[in-house]
């Protein structure tokens, strides 16, 4: 499992106080107000932010103020930057939910043991989310995640056991 969990995706600067509009890559962009530090990567090392002020704008942005970063010209550095949290200070998930992170990369195999590739992306259809499967083959299997297909999920194994239902496959 991955140490830092990607939250958000800095868009432009915005005013000219160094402040960024940020895109929440969250279900709860309320989490922003109680954050007090996030980190991102810049080349081979992880660098520190620490958070001054959070503004929330039409429940669909965030405009944060970092320490140390006090004018757009500054802030213009960060353009399209995505900023992670520390696992430690992640959002604690209910038994069954589980990071996209932490999704993304799990072999995918049937309840008889045949194997189906890994999962190499997550769409958000709103209903339930699909689970994007590449095969050796290069082929993609889509599989929706409802409780009927998925049957285990072992996020420190690394893999997830799958019911292919008539015609899923």
């Amino acid at each position: 499992m991955k140490q830092y969990i990607t939250v958000g995706r800095i868009l432009s600067p915005w005013g000219v106080k160094g402040q960024v509009k940020v895109e929440p890559l969250t279900d709860d962009i309320k989490r922003f107000k109680n954050l007090k530090e996030v980190f991102y990567e810049e080349g081979n090392s992880l660098k520190k932010l620490n958070i001054e002020e959070v503004i929330f704008i039409r429940n669909a942005f965030v405009i944060i103020k970092f320490q140390g970063i006090d004018d757009r010209n500054e802030a213009e550095r960060y353009r399209n930057v995505y900023i992670m949290v520390d696992r430690k200070d992640a959002v604690k998930l209910p038994k069954g939910r589980y990071f996209i992170c932490d999704i993304i990369g799990l072999k995918v195999y049937t309840l008889e043991g045949e194997y189906l590739g890994e999962i190499t992306n997550v769409i958000q259809t709103g209903a339930n989310d699909v689970y994007v499967v590449k095969s050796n083959e290069d082929k993609e299997i889509l599989i929706p995640a409802i409780k009927e297909v998925v049957k285990n999920i072992d996020v420190e194994k690394g893999y997830m056991l799958i019911y292919p239902m008539e015609g899923l496959i």
